[in-house]
């Protein structure tokens, strides 16, 4: 078990006791953190105290956090769309809808799961729930994606990624209508200060975050563009296109919350994924189209309206 303490300052007086932990600790959820408030793990002083308690200047907050239980990862027969597989890599269209790796309350179904059930072996740089994993995609978001099968593939998979010479190009529809027909997004991302569910655009505790577009095409409400990262934040695309008032389609955590074209998801796919080998040190490029979904989105558009605007 963790144990943290903290003694509350002069400028986080009257700051909520949830509030002042998620704060001191950004690994830490609110939920979570009231979870362990109910659970009479946080004291104030030595006290057990509600998550609303309004602290003041020199009360000791002292959080015990359990361990977390070892989630056993199986390996499950899901079919996978692969690209490309080699004795040191496999690339896969992940479809929406499906988590690339187990988490706390989901376990099975993942895109790890499918991975260890068709490779022998996946590298064990990032532990037994994420093996293989060098990059992720939302489970929302459709697309493709590279695993590692041993550390040394693993290693420099991360590097290129690091290094930004990864070639990451994703296809997204947006709300409204984009006027310029190319732009280049360079703002920090990190937990959004008054919902750590969500990232933001802030300049406290974030990473630099660079996302550049172009538009492919214009309808009267929606804007068809290709984002190409240049670094690879959680949400990037979603947070930095709703940051300029354009969010993706079917995204009601960072737009409307109103469901439109019958969806259950974001149109945001990732079609292109370029890379060196890392044995060959040959640069290859894989490109999958988007989901039937995206495309009768897009056709139904098309349909619909005539006179559709060119960039």
């Amino acid at each position: 078990m963790d144990s943290y303490i903290f003694e509350v300052e002069m400028d986080r007086a009257k700051t909520r006791l949830d509030i002042f932990i998620t704060a001191k600790c950004p690994e830490l959820s609110r939920s979570y953190v009231q979870k362990l408030i109910e659970e009479e793990l946080v004291r104030v002083n030595n006290q057990p105290a509600k998550a609303n308690h309004k602290l003041r200047a020199g009360e000791v907050v002292t959080v015990e956090v359990p361990e977390a239980e070892e989630l056993k990862v199986e390996p499950e027969n899901i079919p996978l769309d692969i690209y490309y597989e080699d004795r040191d890599l496999i690339v896969v269209n992940k479809p929406r809808g499906m988590v690339v790796h187990p988490a706390e309350g989901n376990t099975s179904g993942t895109l790890v799961n499918a991975l260890l059930h068709h490779c022998r072996d996946l590298s064990g740089i990032n532990g037994v729930l994420r093996p293989g994993i060098v990059h992720r995609l939302d489970k929302d978001t459709s697309g493709l994606i590279m695993a590692a099968k041993n550390d040394l593939a693993h290693n420099s998979l991360a590097q290129q990624l690091k290094d930004r010479t990864v070639a990451r190009r994703y296809l997204a529809l947006v709300h409204n209508v984009i006027k310029e027909n190319q732009g280049k997004i360079d703002a920090p991302i990190g937990r959004d200060p008054k919902d750590r569910q969500k990232m933001a655009v802030t300049q406290r505790n974030s990473k630099p975050a660079i996302t550049n577009y172009i538009i492919l095409e214009r309808f009267p409400k929606y804007t068809l563009v290709e984002c190409r990262l240049e670094t690879g934040r959680t949400h990037q695309i979603r947070v930095h296109m709703a940051y300029l008032g354009y969010p993706v389609v079917g995204d009601p955590k960072y737009g409307p919350t109103k469901v439109h074209f019958n969806l259950d998801g974001q149109l945001l796919h990732a079609g292109i994924l370029g890379f060196t080998h890392p044995t060959t040190r040959e640069y290859r490029e894989f490109n999958a189209p988007p989901p039937e979904i995206f495309k009768r989105v897009l056709e139904e558009l098309r349909v619909g309206l005539v006179n559709c605007i060119s960039p």
